[in-house]
């Protein structure tokens, strides 16, 4: 596990995350039916809002893992599993960063089709379908993550 913090910084608005999830619910509607959704919480929830109403689903479940710390992955822990395991259901996360989430939930749900809306290269093969590939370097910001406030422009020190 790596602790250092990651080289590049890659701001999500609201509006983007919107469209990206758009851009999802697109690439699922030729892979469906769908029986339901399943979020990954905490990350996960306002992508498969967006899909699940993209594709009029009405059946979502969550399950509930813990592993981030700010930008640190710690332990990591299934804290609520879905409730209804059978064939024919979407998996849906914001982001499949080492792979780890991604592995553990596969596990609860070996026959589900995982769907991310962002991925890194190392865990990308543990994904079905995702919109954007971003370096394993790249801490994306989250909406819910930011606030505004003054940007220190990359010439300037930043690291953008």
């Amino acid at each position: 596990m790596n602790d250092t913090a990651p080289e590049r910084s890659y701001p999500v608005s609201w509006e983007q995350l919107h469209r990206d999830a758009k851009a999802l619910a697109w690439r699922l509607a030729e892979k469906g039916p769908w029986k339901g959704v399943v979020a990954i919480t905490r990350g996960g929830l306002v992508p498969a809002a967006i899909v699940a109403r993209e594709l009029d689903i009405r059946l979502i479940d969550t399950v509930c893992v813990a592993s981030y710390e700010h930008q640190a992955q710690g332990a990591l822990q299934v804290l609520k599993a879905p409730t209804l395991v059978s064939d024919g259901w979407l998996i849906v996360d914001d982001l499949v960063d080492t792979g780890r989430t991604a592995s553990a939930v596969r596990k609860l749900l070996p026959k589900a089709h995982f769907a991310t809306v962002y991925a890194k290269p190392a865990g990308r093969p543990l994904v079905d379908t995702f919109v954007t590939e971003v370096s394993q370097d790249t801490w994306i910001h989250f909406p819910w993550d930011l606030e505004l406030r003054y940007a220190q422009p990359i010439a300037g020190g930043g690291k953008g």
